[in-house]
């Protein structure tokens, strides 16, 4: 039955991105379907497989490892500020993130980073029917984050057409940074982290083919990326200490921000209607968490928690799903795990047209305008990934 299920949620999901498609004539189904069963390959092999557990531990064992190290220098810092027996989420989960930051420029200062980024978007390019650039950006997305992405492709940015832009866009909002991957491993089980950012990355080809149709001319096929500007190794260290210091502390005041949000209109609806606002989106969103193979006696609950994370961030919701995971069944718990693990939120529309805008205010304010598209389609990467991962489980 559960199969089923699942495959009217594939439908449907599909058929959400073809209601707004721009051009459906233009449409290419065979690369999409290639790319459906793409997913359905991997996620089977990293869930179901020897070799695909191995995997997923070796990758988890590096991340929990490297967390580790990061919690050395945390605990010089900060050690005492705690009471004996207790983890703050600032201390344990986001200061980290500046260890991690690290690493990722030490990457890119020795030139592996970007050989890889470059390989993999070659092969994705052979298999999405896209552009180079277009691939390119949705590695380099996952590698060095969603607003930092755009710098390395500065030099492209004021020629590109709106509807490659919007592709640029949803690849950046539809999957999540490396830098903070550490992270979500500390509160959703590393093996639904992992799944995530594979079937993410494909999603977002799947889903901006269909909303999105282009053709990439071969004259137009070209990938001009900017080179970082000369630095010492001591000097990109410290930058990107900072920068990790930065995106540690602008997601703890946003959390603070949003979970205090929150509580107060939660309680103003109790008040006001005898239920929290979390309830009531709740059963909006349970027809969508029921056509992603989430039984219909949880979708309630699982809707809440998708609907926290498209309104406030995904770490807001994953701190909600820990309190209540032992509520759910491991594959419900699978699903919305990996429907999480993307940076599809309102908050991210003004995170990308900012970042844009910094560096071509005309190509900026582009972004801006199609801003609630982008979102729809990126969370509709996030339904797709869920209902792939309900074929397995």
């Amino acid at each position: 039955m559960h199969y089923l299920i699942s495959i009217i949620g594939l439908i449907f999901v599909i058929a959400l991105a073809w209601l707004v498609s721009s051009d459906r004539k233009k449409i290419r189904y065979k690369p999409i379907v290639m790319m459906i069963v793409i997913q359905l390959i991997l996620s089977a092999a990293l869930l179901n497989t020897k070799v695909g557990l191995i995997l997923i531990n070796g990758i988890s064992t590096v991340f929990l490892t490297l967390l580790d190290y990061a919690n050395e220098g945390v605990g010089f810092v900060f050690g005492g500020i705690a009471n004996e027996g207790e983890a703050p989420f600032f201390l344990t989960v986001l200061l980290p993130i500046v260890f991690i930051s690290v690493l990722i420029g030490i990457l890119q200062y020795l030139k592996i980073l970007p050989l890889i980024m470059k390989g993999i978007g070659l092969i994705l390019s052979k298999v999405n029917g896209m552009g180079k650039l277009e691939s390119y950006n949705a590695v380099a997305s996952l590698m060095v984050g969603q607003s930092e992405v755009f710098i390395t492709v500065k030099k492209q940015l004021s020629q590109l057409p709106a509807h490659r832009l919007y592709t640029l866009c949803a690849s950046a909002m539809s999957t999540v940074s490396m830098s903070i991957v550490g992270a979500y491993m500390t509160m959703i089980e590393p093996k639904y982290v992992v799944t995530a950012l594979v079937l993410n990355l494909f999603g977002g080809f799947i889903i901006a083919s269909i909303i999105n149709p282009y053709q990439v001319k071969k004259d137009e096929d070209i990938l001009d990326i900017r080179e970082e500007e000369k630095q010492s190794f001591f000097e990109m260290i410290g930058e990107y200490i900072l920068d990790g210091f930065k995106v540690a502390v602008i997601v703890g005041a946003m959390l603070i921000g949003f979970v205090a949000l929150i509580a107060g209109i939660n309680h103003t609806f109790d008040l006001l209607f005898g239920l929290s606002f979390q309830q009531l989106l709740g059963y909006i969103f349970a027809p969508f968490a029921f056509l992603m193979g989430i039984p219909f006696s949880e979708a309630v609950r699982a809707g809440e928690i998708m609907a926290t994370k498209l309104v406030t961030n995904e770490f807001v919701a994953m701190m909600d799903l820990s309190k209540v995971a032992d509520s759910f069944s491991p594959r419900t718990l699978g699903i919305i795990s990996v429907f999480l693990v993307s940076f599809a939120n309102f908050s991210s529309i003004g995170i990308i047209s900012g970042a844009v805008k910094g560096l071509n205010e005309k190509q900026g304010n582009v972004v801006a305008r199609f801003g609630l598209k982008l979102l729809y389609g990126a969370t509709l990467v996030s339904l797709l990934s869920g209902v792939i991962v309900s074929f397995v489980l």
